[in-house]
């Protein structure tokens, strides 16, 4: 990759953005309602719970929209970003049966399936000359130990060099290191050592163990999941970290959520993405939950820009939303729209239409559209590129 280079923390934010940020304050007239959450950003006060509840309150969206786009634009500009990956489920067998979830099966459901390490391999190959990161995460299986994953990273590092290794939530690091009889951390140093690159974040749902006692019991608790994510950056290896939102939780579960990632990235500085995602309940058994709709995506988008200071991207997972409403996020807070993912299984079993045959030049597209200039990344946010789309060949004049 030809372009520029970050470092981890910045992750390409302008290192003056708190700056610029307060001078594009400054230049707007606020509603009563904003404008002391306005005042303390200007005082570089931290944002705390009673401001993010007064932001998912804000009956303004488009000022809420504006505020978020003011936070996006000083930290990166016009910048939005993307890679080129691919999504490959290792397994759906699964030892837990959260409510929310349509993707798990038991071990012995007709459609169960464990790909191997050949199999896998078999699948990347595929895709490999047209990627450069792999997503994975599956379902808990009950015989596959860190050797297993060991092995398979081993594998795609020494067939694949190119490709990068975002793969395990961590429910199931947990998992493995029970099986495996190892640390939280002894576990991660081995997985990284064979090539893991990175944490997808997946799994944090709502971080109140209230909540995930009802949509996923049995998962590691809201403590689990910060101390993994924490051993994971104290041996250098980065993470993403998500939000599940639209099950039963209340706007104040939402912010705490928001807060506990956010004093955890500024203790390790090892968060780089923030992903919120809506539920989505086709198939799954919460019938409690509510379909978000597309303003409340939107409000979520950009509170949780303007509470998170401390995590450099926040993403308009398309995946989950569609491109229409990821397009639009990025005029609401969002820099980022992940990337190319050839196939995907867990949110379109949930019951996701948004496609899957996208190429770098149809992303770029939907990042102009949105007024934004597309930007290529790796996996970590550390380089980058502009990117130009091929000029499209030019075909002779029949005869």
């Amino acid at each position: 990759m030809t372009g520029w280079v970050s470092s981890p923390k910045m992750a390409d934010r302008h290192p003056e953005w708190m700056d610029i940020l307060c001078t594009s304050l400054r230049s707007e007239t606020w509603s009563d309602t904003l404008n002391p959450i306005v005042q303390k950003i200007l005082n570089n006060v931290q944002l705390e719970e009673e401001d993010g509840v007064a932001l998912f309150n804000e009956p303004n969206l488009f000022e809420l929209g504006k505020l978020a786009l003011f936070h996006k634009q000083a930290m990166f500009g016009e910048k939005a970003y993307f890679n080129s990956n691919v999504h490959i489920n290792q397994t759906n067998i699964c030892v837990l049966a959260c409510r929310f979830c349509a993707f798990r099966r038991g071990p012995k459901a007709d459609d169960a399936y464990a790909l191997t390490i050949e199999n896998y391999l078999e699948e990347l190959a595929k895709f490999s000359p047209y990627v450069n990161e792999v997503h994975s995460v599956g379902g808990l299986h009950p015989e596959w130990t860190v050797e297993h994953y060991c092995q398979l990273f081993q594998r795609i590092r020494s067939e694949h060099p190119h490709i990068s290794i975002k793969a395990l939530t961590a429910v199931e690091v947990k998992h493995l290191a029970q099986l495996s009889n190892l640390s939280i951390k002894e576990t991660l140093v081995q997985l990284k050592n064979a090539g893991l690159t990175s944490l997808p974040g997946g799994g944090a749902e709502i971080l109140d163990d209230e909540v995930r006692a009802v949509i996923c019991n049995g998962k590691e608790s809201s403590q689990e999941y910060i101390d993994i994510h924490q051993s994971a950056h104290e041996i250098g290896l980065p993470s993403n970290c998500t939000m599940l939102f639209g099950t039963i939780e209340s706007t104040l579960q939402r912010v705490q959520h928001m807060l506990k990632l956010r004093d955890l990235a500024s203790q390790t500085h090892g968060f780089q993405c923030f992903v919120p995602y809506p539920f989505l309940p086709d198939s799954t058994r919460l019938p409690m939950a509510q379909l978000s709709t597309g303003q409340e995506i939107l409000r979520v988008i950009a509170v949780s820009r303007i509470l998170l200071d401390s995590i450099p991207h926040i993403k308009a997972y398309r995946m989950n939303i569609g491109d229409e409403l990821a397009e639009l996020a990025l005029q609401f807070g969002a820099d980022d729209i992940d990337g190319t993912v050839q196939q995907e299984s867990i949110m379109h079993l949930a019951g996701s239409t948004a496609p899957l045959s996208h190429d770098l030049k149809q992303l770029s597209k939907l990042v102009k559209s949105a007024g934004c200039v597309p930007v290529k990344r790796n996996t970590v946010y550390t380089e980058f590129e502009a990117y130009v789309p091929p000029e499209p060949i030019k075909r002779l004049p029949m005869a």
